[in-house]
């Protein structure tokens, strides 16, 4: 028997001891053992739960017990989390986590920590909800040198974008919606303003690349200043705008992004709708992969989380090679990435046509109605910097939005 404490009973914590319960039998046989959860670790109570007689109070309580051989974290955030964690590895406990802010800050620590006392520190669940996408990455795909990873890595942002396009919503009300059903926090920073696909796309790219990618020098941008009209110069190319989180490997150096991106009708992710999330791994020789699926929710991710129980109890002393180490990856700046851009500003078209030819030469104008006293254009591809540089001469821009295809196609 297979004895394992899970800390936290919240939403994915509840998750797993529900996946557990019912699929006790084939869990069994996969892992080749009887897994059993012998504790949850709440600061609450749930009476007439049925966690009730299992659970406690004091971390202690389950650091001290030898027959406790696997650690299930899904408390989230960094503490008590990362505590709790490099404790139970010290004790020689393996850990599940589906926590992507304590893999992205010290994901190369805790794995060192893990192989060192011959023990496992799993994390599939911290990317993509219940996408099996970290351990192809880390078995299937290593004959290959991974050259770029992109997707959709948020499925909080990616609901309140397909409600925007298909409803017509204003931001505000896609993302009270969002809140309403439980796809996002009450508190929606995180997701909104980029930084959990920035989480997730730095621990895809540490594992891609085997060096550490710092979460905090990924450039960022989130999608709260996304407009109803926006996605409807969007509608009108016959495109959709999605938040990709991306990282290159190219010849002139590493870069890794997040951001709102505009992406055509027969692009593969045009058609990536709610919470779901999709990510393309391109290799050198594999070519395109592409990983779909759920992103998020109670369920799904608990049985990612639960996948890696399995993987953990199937390798009781042994442990599972990842390849991270502590080593750090420079970012290239993105200021030398060339792309097309949308850029919309205000007036009339008939008296800026010139300024705007000056700065960025021959361009592709899209207009929605002339009562918006606004048009918008497409340039042609050129560097971020570039266009910063010939955008700030521009006068009235109410915004822009990268092309993810870097022609000066449209859609």
């Amino acid at each position: 028997m297979v004895n394992i404490a899970v800390l936290g009973y919240g939403t994915v914590g509840s998750g797993v001891v529900e996946v557990i319960d019912e699929n006790s039998e084939s869990i069994d046989r996969k892992s080749g053992d009887e897994i059993r959860i012998k504790y949850v670790l709440d600061l609450r109570d749930f009476p007439g739960d049925r966690v009730e007689k299992i659970l406690v109070h004091d971390f202690d309580v389950i650091l001290n017990d030898p027959e406790v051989k696997i650690v299930v974290e899904v408390m989230g955030g960094i503490e008590p989390a990362y505590t709790f964690v490099k404790k139970s590895l010290m004790a020689g406990k393996s850990v599940c986590t589906s926590n992507k802010e304590l893999v992205a800050a010290h994901g190369p620590e805790l794995i060192a920590l893990a192989r060192k006392n011959n023990i496992n520190f799993l994390f599939e669940a911290s990317v993509g909800g219940a996408i099996p996408v970290i351990r192809p990455i880390n078995s299937s795909l290593t004959a290959d040198r991974i050259l770029e990873i992109k997707g959709i890595l948020n499925g909080t942002t990616n609901y309140i974008l397909t409600q925007m396009a298909v409803e017509g919503w204003d931001f505000d009300k896609a993302l009270s919606t969002a809140q309403e059903l439980g796809y996002a926090e009450r508190n929606p920073e995180a997701d909104i303003e980029g930084y959990d696909a920035t989480r997730k796309i730095a621990i895809l790219s540490s594992l891609a690349s085997g060096r550490n990618v710092d979460f905090s020098n990924i450039y960022t941008e989130g999608i709260s200043k996304i407009t109803a009209t926006d996605i409807s110069y969007a509608k009108k190319m016959n495109c959709a705008i999605k938040l990709l989180a991306s990282f290159t490997n190219e010849d002139d150096g590493n870069y890794a992004m997040v951001a709102p991106f505009i992406v055509s009708a027969s692009h593969p992710l045009y058609s990536v709708s709610g919470v779901y999330n999709a990510i393309f791994v391109k290799g050198s020789h594999i070519g395109d992969v592409m990983f779909y699926g759920s992103g998020a929710g109670k369920l799904p991710t608990a049985c990612a989380v639960v996948a890696d129980i399995v993987d953990a109890a199937k390798h009781i002393d042994k442990h599972i090679y990842t390849f991270w180490s502590d080593e750090q990856l420079p970012l290239t700046g993105i200021e030398n990435a060339t792309r097309s851009f949308f850029v919309r500003v205000s007036g009339k078209r008939a008296q800026l046509e010139d300024t705007v030819k000056k700065e960025f030469g021959e361009v592709s104008y899209i207009e929605l109605d002339e009562a918006l006293g606004e048009f918008g254009f497409i340039t042609a591809p050129l560097t971020e910097k570039s266009f910063d540089e010939h955008l700030s001469n521009i006068p009235g821009v109410l915004g822009r939005i990268r092309f993810e295809e870097k022609k000066n196609a449209g859609c």
